[in-house]
């Protein structure tokens, strides 16, 4: 028994990058490749952050972040992950994937994204997603 203090943190989810809940009633499950995700931009705080653009990978059928210059399926743009997800655990272990939930359709404030996108992730998304 630990009668000792235990700190723990929590990270705030934040989704002010979202222009209202249009399309948020039907999020997809997304099985999540943390080894394609880097540490220092994508999960700081031990949480991949809402708002990162999602490629699919073509091989396992994971998702990893968008990149436009990959050649594994994360080239195409597919979606945003919705809610933060925990890939960092108490005791410092890097998980190796995790479950999240993306966002397919939807209005986005784009200065508002935790990373930028460029013109073909935006092109990739067609009219399902809206930049404001």
């Amino acid at each position: 028994m630990n009668l000792g203090l235990v700190t723990e943190s929590f990270s705030q989810d934040r989704r002010d990058w979202l222009q209202g809940a249009h399309g948020t009633d039907i999020v997809p499950p997304a099985t999540l490749d943390v080894s394609k995700f880097t540490a220092g931009t994508h999960y700081p705080d031990g949480y991949i952050k809402s708002g990162i653009p999602l490629g699919k990978i073509t091989t396992g059928g994971k998702y990893g972040p968008y990149d436009d210059t990959a050649t594994d399926g994360r080239q195409t743009c597919v979606g945003f992950l919705y809610t933060g997800v925990e890939v960092v655990t108490k005791r410092g272990q890097v998980l190796t994937s995790a479950v999240g939930s993306m966002l397919v359709h939807c209005a986005i404030k784009e200065s508002k994204l935790p990373v930028s996108i460029d013109a073909n992730g935006k092109a990739d998304l067609g009219a399902r997603v809206i930049f404001v």
